[in-house]
């Protein structure tokens, strides 16, 4: 769960923050003091100071059911640190091509060694598909992903990070509440404070869970009575087997992704992961797995994904994708999770697209963003980012246009509409 997931709404051609670089380090012996609070981030507080802030979360701790030993033992590392906030209002977000994305983070070495993790803990992951339906690949695609199987944790004070982030305005709320499941993990014997090492934003563990969800869905896989997600791989497997199938509705023995070929007369207007079709009804529009063999002639549920539009790598995405998306709404990450998964499960690598994808350069990302709010849409964001709601906006532009409806801006959808001359097409000419 990429710390990103919390601050930027989905995106389709951003690269995320990437696990931390450094090694899993021990804290300093002594907690560094804390920094001067910044004013304006009281200003949701009704003015209050920090340490009557902390005052009123370590009520609202005891009152969820954490010990008084347990607040003590944590009060000297629950400090203000300005850096973590300002890290979180300065994340850089930066266009890349998904093919670019997926080619470094899903590389043949993160596949062999999730090969090579199952078969090191073959027992783990076999009791943890039997118990939660989740394959082994899966959980080791997310396993490389967040932290190259325990190689890149972070290396920041958790209740440092929480607690700044609690105090400022962005997401108050929500840091308050992992504020407090961290205490709780604590309460619970998992982990002391000083162990709780981690991401910037505050997640913990070889899968980088957030304290909630650590809280909710981290199990003793090992047997020696604590959820320790820093150094029990089987922990690590068990644990995050049990989001997947309990947090993220993970349905058993059910596909997630699979690459396709799609013809060039395929109804592009159906393609979005809002679209359900039976596979046999994509199998109608000429739609076949890569090697030109035909999809099977059922009813199950599935949606053609076009990551870079319709001359980029091709995906059939099932219901279990909605997994992915919710680990982390990035389409790229998403996407990138999944296919790394069916690579470790053995499926081809994905076919280079025949010819070079283009792509809008960032400022005329950003003004074709301008141009989409002024017709009416809202963007989120106008940030050069290509997200869920300016992908919403870009095909619908595209229809009203005639253009082939596949989510992706082109030079020839900008120039349209800096003409401003869109006339409204029927949706069955769309193609």
């Amino acid at each position: 769960m990429l710390l990103t997931r919390f601050a930027i709404a989905a995106v389709t051609l951003a690269v995320f923050s990437l696990p931390a670089s450094a090694q899993f380090m021990p804290p300093p012996a002594k907690p560094v003091a804390p920094r001067a609070p910044s004013p304006r981030a009281a200003s949701c507080h009704n003015g209050a100071s920090f340490d009557r802030f902390l005052a009123e979360v370590k009520q609202q701790a005891v009152a969820a059911g954490v010990s008084q030993r347990t607040i003590s033992e944590a009060s000297p590392y629950l400090v203000y640190d300005q850096g973590i906030v300002n890290r979180d209002r300065g994340q850089r977000v930066f266009g890349q091509l998904f093919t670019e994305f997926a080619g470094r983070m899903a590389a043949p070495y993160r596949m062999q060694n999730g090969q090579q993790h199952i078969r090191q803990h073959a027992a783990a992951f076999a009791r943890a598909e039997k118990e939660y339906g989740v394959p082994p690949a899966v959980i080791a695609a997310f396993w490389g992903l967040e932290s190259d199987f325990g190689a890149n944790m972070g290396n920041l004070p958790t209740l440092k990070s929480l607690v700044s982030l609690a105090y400022d305005c962005r997401r108050s709320e929500m840091f308050v509440n992992e504020t407090i499941a961290a205490l709780k993990i604590i309460d619970r014997g998992d982990l002391t404070p000083d162990e709780m090492i981690g991401s910037w934003a505050g997640e913990l563990g070889q899968t980088q869970f957030l304290p909630t969800h650590y809280v909710n869905y981290a199990v003793d896989y090992d047997g020696d009575g604590r959820r320790d997600l820093l150094r029990s791989e089987a922990d690590v497997i068990g644990s995050t087997a049990n989001y997947i199938a309990n947090g993220l509705k993970w349905r058993r023995g059910e596909p997630w992704l699979e690459e396709i070929k799609v013809p060039q007369n395929l109804p592009w207007d159906q393609t979005d992961l809002s679209v359900q079709l039976p596979r046999s009804k994509w199998a109608q529009f000429g739609v076949t797995y890569p090697d030109g063999r035909p999809l099977p002639n059922d009813n199950l549920p599935a949606s053609v994904l076009l990551p870079m539009g319709r001359f980029g790598p091709a995906f059939m995405a099932y219901a279990n994708f909605a997994a992915y998306t919710e680990w982390n709404n990035s389409l790229i990450y998403s996407t990138t999770a999944g296919y790394l998964a069916s690579r470790i499960a053995g499926a081809a690598p994905m076919r280079k697209p025949a010819t070079p994808v283009a792509q809008l350069p960032f400022n005329e990302l950003k003004q074709l963003q301008q141009l989409l709010v002024q017709a009416g849409f809202n963007v989120g964001k106008i940030d050069g980012v290509l997200g869920q709601q300016s992908r919403a906006a870009v095909k619908a532009m595209q229809i009203k246009y005639g253009l082939p409806a596949d989510s992706w801006p082109t030079a020839e959808l900008l120039a349209r509409m800096r003409g401003g001359t869109a006339q409204a097409q029927p949706a069955s000419t769309v193609r």
